[in-house]
């Protein structure tokens, strides 16, 4: 049915007409013949062309599958095993809002070339769409568990290599999950990267480089998550979710200049479950008001408390949502907390979550943001450097503290590329008359590097991990302690 066959009408016609019925015939078949040899075929590398990621050259998920099945059944007819690693950046949404579409696809090609070179020729590899991979390995007998983690570490050491691209030093790191051919639920490929990137996201919810094999307790943690949501309601109103504490530090002093307030579910089968467990289970259900408030109950007993031992603990910090802001009566809710628990409005800090910053133009977001400044309240900006936050969004907010998100705190005692970017923003905020806060300070060396550079104050777990209310008595007993043993010096910083 090609438009080159009409060529043989008339020659077929003419056939018939002048030698016969067979001739006319003989040349229509010959003609259909010649027409289905030389029909336009799609060569099998253009198929494959399909379905290869443009950026990286390796075969996509839909490829990828047909070859793991294959390298399942040489396995099993060579009575050997093999493994399914997914390696993911950590935290993708930041990543992906802090470098163009060039650098990240450049970032993807150079991650794909290292992979390559810790891994053998016979090894297979694919992309699985976004920041993440996926690598098969060759059967080989018996690869135990400890011979996949070495081989973890390898591939995560190599990847996590600092890279120059575009005239820029870009440090992403990886978490990775993998499953071992003898724990997969199933023999076959589906099953085996869907548990292994079940381990992935696993790792991904324990922190920064984090790596985990899939197993049947991981598979029930997956399957517990889907079950919180139903639970959530429940919890919130029986007073099992509660707000744990974690102080914010004066890099000048030493004093304690806050303290962080962040959820954590006291679950009567789970034990302690943090805000990659709650947040989820809350959006599902859609309870995030109902969630909001009892936090604000929970922070504003804890000042309460605080203030009748006369401890400082400064300004404590509340992160809150677009939905709480878009609410005309948040103001008059939060001034009613204040009047109940006879507290002044300036003992809090609102923390404007990223997804707010981009809509501080919303009429109804900023008439409410401009009632609680009015009320007293301190306002603050998260994850300034790695989100929509620019110097509009914190004139608009009227921020007296912006917060330095942890993916340029993470090294930063050993790492020059981010003492600069880390440089830059204090130097930022100090033009803008705000203070800064760092936030996931994981050890000393970065506390005094932040200090060194400027950072107002820091937080994270290398200075004290979240605790319940009752637990920050000794601990705020405890540093001051420490803090009357320590020489004081008599100067300023910069003198």
């Amino acid at each position: 049915m090609r438009r080159e066959m009409i060529a043989f009408v008339p020659a077929i016609i003419l056939a018939g007409y002048w030698i016969g019925l067979e001739a006319m015939i003989l040349l229509g078949v010959t003609a259909l013949a010649v027409g289905w040899m030389t029909r336009p075929v799609l060569p099998s590398d253009d198929l494959e062309m399909t379905t290869l990621d443009p950026a990286t050259g390796l075969p996509l998920r839909e490829l990828a599958l047909p070859m793991m099945d294959k390298i399942m059944a040489e396995a099993r007819t060579s009575n050997r095993l093999t493994s399914c690693f997914v390696i993911a950046i950590d935290d993708p949404q930041n990543f992906t809002a802090n470098t163009s579409t060039r650098e990240f696809d450049d970032t993807m090609r150079r991650s794909a070339e290292r992979l390559r070179s810790v891994l053998r020729d016979s090894d297979y590899i694919a992309r699985l769409g976004g920041a993440r991979f996926m690598v098969m390995l060759k059967p080989t007998p018996n690869p135990d568990l400890e011979s996949m983690i070495q081989l973890s570490v390898r591939l995560q050491s190599t990847l996590e290599e600092p890279l120059s691209i575009g005239g820029r030093t870009l440090s992403p790191t990886f978490h990775i999950g993998f499953c071992q051919m003898s724990r997969s639920p199933k023999p076959d490929a589906e099953s085996i990267l869907d548990a292994a990137e079940i381990a992935a996201e696993e790792a991904s919810r324990n922190g920064t480089s984090a790596i985990r094999a899939f197993s049947n307790e991981i598979r029930r943690s997956a399957e517990i998550r889907s079950a919180l949501s139903a639970e959530v309601g429940d919890a919130l109103e029986n007073g099992e979710i509660v707000a744990y504490f974690q102080p914010q530090i004066c890099t000048d002093t030493g004093l304690i200049s806050g303290m962080q307030a962040m959820p954590r579910w006291l679950h009567r089968d789970r034990g302690v479950l943090g805000e990659t467990d709650i947040m989820p289970a809350v959006m599902a259900a859609n309870l995030r008001t109902r969630f909001y408030e009892v936090m604000m109950f929970q922070v504003f007993n804890g000042l309460k408390e605080w203030n009748a031992r006369e401890e400082l603990v400064g300004v404590i910090s509340l992160p809150i949502n677009e939905e709480l802001l878009a609410n005309p009566k948040m103001p008059e809710r939060l001034q009613w907390e204040f009047d109940r628990f006879e507290l002044p409005a300036d003992q809090i800090r609102l923390v404007l979550e990223q997804e707010i910053v981009s809509k501080l133009s919303d009429d109804m977001i900023s008439h409410t943001l401009s009632a609680c400044r009015k009320m007293g309240c301190k306002i603050e900006l998260a994850g300034f450097g790695s989100g929509p936050a620019s110097i509009n969004s914190v004139r608009n907010a009227c921020a007296e503290r912006i917060r330095i998100h942890r993916s340029f705190v993470a090294h930063v005692d050993h790492d020059a590329e981010q003492q600069r970017l880390v440089a830059a923003i204090i130097s930022l905020a100090e033009g803008l008359g705000i203070q800064t806060i760092a936030e996931g300070v994981g050890s000393i060396g970065e506390h005094a590097m932040l200090a060194q550079l400027g950072c107002n104050h820091v937080q994270g777990r290398g200075i004290a991990s979240p605790m319940p209310l009752e637990e920050t008595h000794d601990w705020i007993a405890r540093h001051m302690a420490k803090l009357e043993k320590t020489p004081r010096l008599n100067t300023r910083r910069g003198s």
